[in-house]
């Protein structure tokens, strides 16, 4: 009898989205039903990207030597990684749950509170970097799952009042959440490079990260 060779036929693959355990560090994945559905999970995907930021922090400032954690992200006026966390502890306490729920509660009746965005600088004076690291990450877990009690993928259109920028939508606000995390992540990488700007010598000309810290435009060779 002749035999015949027949490829093995791959199952497809199903995209999935992380599911934190809040108390604990590790992460776990499950199947999105809206994948299954064929339709956007906006607040799902979102809410994965925010469920690893403290987890992020933990990994890269938690019993970092000082060395590397002591400088600012640029030579002027920049933050230290230690700002950056107070920081965003400040947007856990005060902006995005509670202006989600402002628009929830009031659409754009009610304008958002303005954000102090150096209320850290005199709370946070007693506190170390670790501490404030798993301060933020409790309250993000908190705020989480209060987000997901709160909002549906069919309140993402609703308006809000932002008092500088005017009217906002949920999906927005949101969106920003999770890109401010990133935004300040790259203050704190830029922080420790800094840190060591004079000991790479002259290597210092091929990187980035370093030559941007004086000049946005800059260009490593």
């Amino acid at each position: 009898m002749l035999l015949t060779w027949q490829p093995m036929r791959s199952q497809p693959y199903t995209p999935t989205v992380s599911v934190a355990d809040p108390t604990h560090s590790t992460l776990v994945t499950g199947r999105s039903s809206a994948y299954d559905r064929g339709v956007s999970d906006f607040i799902g995907e979102t809410t994965s990207v925010l469920r690893r930021t403290p987890e992020l922090l933990r990994v890269l400032l938690t019993d970092a030597p000082e060395s590397w954690t002591d400088t600012a992200d640029v030579p002027e006026n920049g933050w230290r990684p230690q700002d950056v966390v107070g920081h965003l502890i400040t947007g856990e306490l005060t902006d995005w749950v509670e202006r989600t729920q402002r628009i929830l509660e009031h659409g754009t009746a009610v304008p958002f509170d303005k954000f102090d965005r150096f209320a850290h600088a005199e709370r946070d004076t007693d506190a170390t970097l670790d501490e404030l690291v798993e301060h933020f990450a409790r309250l993000r877990a908190e705020n989480l799952a209060r987000l997901g009690e709160m909002v549906t993928e069919e309140d993402l259109d609703r308006r809000g009042l932002h008092p500088t920028l005017g009217e906002v939508t949920l999906r927005e606000l949101l969106a920003t959440w999770a890109v401010h995390d990133l935004d300040h992540v790259s203050q704190i990488f830029a922080g420790m490079a800094g840190s060591h700007d004079a000991e790479v010598g002259p290597w210092k000309a091929y990187l980035g990260i370093l030559l941007r810290r004086e000049d946005p435009a800059a260009v490593a060779g």
